[in-house]
């Protein structure tokens, strides 16, 4: 956890709404320990865009986990997980800030098929686990461990919260190599070399039949019971 020597209070207005949230959810509330956005929002009234301040955190190693990464967190309330760097410090006050334009946060989306190329997991879909809990997307760099790396398109991939961040207790069974390659040799060699197709390009490639149901995971609820419907017709006729 950050150190807490000659830390600014989080009430002074002069700062910016990034480095308040930080200070906010250090001295309010700590690290693993709940709140809500409502507590957040009375704190500091009137401050715009203050959930995507506090986004803006994960970057710098703040891992805030909601209702759709944690199945036991209900909607609107999150977990301060893990305290990242101090941003308050003048050393550390742009770690993460690697702006993603919204332009090319859709076209990495887009070309990405809107699934995680790390898992293949769609958004919205449930995660395999059997928690209940959900995947939700977001963008992350191509090499996580090159701090600095780009914000173009080639820099960055879709990925679900799971995959990128670091809890690591979110990423389910711990598997040892052994395990694994005992996994990999019962496949059938047209599947081992599709899992070698993807260790070499670092990501999954997603079938036809999976891009296709991203794009209907992608629709309202009205609309994709409506395609179910009409695919399940289609089907038995």
């Amino acid at each position: 956890m950050a150190g807490t020597a000659a830390r600014p209070d989080w009430r002074n207005g002069k700062l910016g709404t990034r480095v308040r949230v930080a200070l906010w959810l250090v001295s309010e509330i700590g690290e693993g320990r709940k709140f809500t956005k409502s507590q957040l929002r009375n704190a500091m009234p009137g401050v715009e865009q203050i959930d995507r301040r506090m986004r803006d955190l994960r970057p710098a190693g703040w891992s805030i986990l909601t209702y759709r990464d944690l199945n036991s967190l209900a909607p609107g309330e999150l977990l301060l997980d893990k305290i990242g760097l101090p941003i308050w410090e003048k050393e550390h006050r742009a770690a993460g800030l690697r702006s993603v334009t919204a332009t090319v946060r859709r076209r990495v989306l887009e070309r990405d098929g809107h699934r995680c190329v790390r898992c293949g997991i769609l958004a919205g879909e449930q995660y395999p686990d059997g928690t209940g809990s959900t995947a939700r997307l977001t963008v992350g760099h191509v090499n996580p461990h090159k701090y600095g790396a780009g914000a173009t398109e080639a820099d960055l991939v879709t990925e679900c919260a799971r995959c990128n961040e670091t809890a690591k207790h979110l990423t389910g069974l711990k598997l040892d190599e052994q395990r694994v390659w005992d996994e990999l040799t019962e496949l059938p060699g047209r599947d081992k070399q599709i899992v070698l197709n993807w260790l070499v390009a670092g990501r999954r490639e997603p079938s036809r039949a999976e891009k296709a149901v991203s794009h209907v995971w992608q629709l309202p609820a009205v609309q994709r019971e409506s395609i179910e419907a009409k695919l399940a017709r289609l089907l038995s006729s």
